[in-house]
């Protein structure tokens, strides 16, 4: 597995995966639960560094040179 987010992208999917799984809490229900499976993705692809849909595609948003 090649890293393919950069550190802006990493950031914000972490974020945005933290938010999602927080809300999810607050809300309960199968909503909630729902929110909360569904942030577990970008919580887990900004951990790691690596999107699958990014290999895919094709994208590469990390700044390392080669």
């Amino acid at each position: 597995m090649k890293v393919n987010e950069g550190s802006i992208d990493r950031i914000l999917r972490i974020i945005v995966g933290i938010g999602l799984i927080g809300f999810g809490y607050w809300f309960q229900g199968s909503v909630g639960i729902g929110m909360m499976i569904v942030g577990l993705i970008p919580l887990g692809t900004g951990l790691v560094g690596w999107c699958p849909m990014y290999s895919i595609l094709g994208f590469n948003t990390c700044s390392l040179k080669k």
